[in-house]
């Protein structure tokens, strides 16, 4: 099975086939080396053979199985939604790191979420952006929005999952709009950061995509205009005025509009400290900026 992945370029073929492996078995994959000599029933045989050929057909293994891991949580996952990556764990470091180095927002101490600050996930997906914030940040208060109805019934199978209803509001609607209309987050500087991965694969690259992408994850989610800023723009362009000063802007985009983002955030007289941090590859994948502390 591994090097039948390997023969058709699936992302970590190994990892792929104990994936798929544990899944049949119905065991962790850290099991599979703990009783190697166990023997397969018929109905586990045939059940692998059946996935082990849609998977080299291109169907995503995590849809396969239903879940992936994401900042050491597991998330369901299905069509609905985007397989959350490593490259998007950057964007939680980051946001991490910052609040480690600014004790006085309490997001690391304060169990009172009503006292803590506030997040907000654009275009939430799965939701694990949303959730990874809110378990590190035991004081945090996370709106999480998303135009896909769908979607949103995806994350809020994950919250509940990870027992953060309390502190993740789920939240439909295009872009910031929901902010925009939120009683508390809708005040101007409420926000202690804003992220988002949202579509950025351009109209250009799109044939290119690998089909295990392509053909099964939700095309509303990964796909911009032409030049792939459709939505990381916008989000430039209106979310500082709802941050609070010293807060953090992160977006995932593409690597090739990287600098094109960059000079977004430059012109932006709400933003300072305006950089790109490298995903877990070395892409140039999040642009981060911070709200100035006095607006020039």
């Amino acid at each position: 099975m591994n090097e039948a992945f390997e023969k058709k370029d699936l992302d970590s073929p190994r990892r792929m086939a104990e994936m798929l492996l544990a899944h049949v078995l119905g065991v962790e994959r850290l099991n599979l080396y703990m009783d190697p000599d166990r023997p397969s029933t018929p109905l586990e045989r045939e059940s692998l053979r059946g996935l082990v050929k849609r998977a080299l057909d291109h169907e995503p293994i995590q849809y396969l199985v239903g879940e992936e891991a994401f900042f050491t949580m597991i998330f369901k996952v299905d069509k609905r939604v985007l397989i959350p990556r490593p490259s998007t764990q950057t964007i939680v470091e980051e946001v991490l790191q910052h609040a480690r180095k600014n004790p006085d927002d309490n997001t690391l101490r304060d169990s009172d979420a009503g006292r803590g600050i506030m997040i907000a996930d654009i275009c939430t997906g799965s939701g694990c952006i949303a959730s990874a914030l809110a378990k590190h940040l035991p004081g945090a208060r996370v709106i999480a929005t998303d135009l896909s109805e769908d979607a949103l019934a995806c994350a809020k199978t994950n919250i509940e999952l990870h027992k953060l209803s309390d502190r993740v509001e789920l939240v439909q609607g295009n872009l910031l709009e929901p902010i925009q209309k939120h009683p508390v987050a809708g005040s101007t500087g409420s926000l202690r950061y804003i992220v988002s991965n949202p579509p950025y694969i351009p109209n250009s690259e799109w044939d290119s995509v690998e089909p295990n992408v392509k053909d099964h994850e939700p095309t509303m989610a990964l796909r911009a205009n032409d030049d792939g800023m459709e939505f990381v723009a916008p989000l430039i362009q209106d979310a500082p005025k709802h941050l609070s000063p010293g807060g953090l802007l992160l977006i995932e985009l593409a690597s090739i509009k990287a600098k094109d983002a960059l000079k977004l955030a430059m012109d932006h007289p709400l933003l300072s400290q305006q950089h790109i941090a490298k995903d877990s590859d070395g892409l140039d994948r999040v642009l981060i900026a911070q709200r100035k502390e006095k607006p020039s």
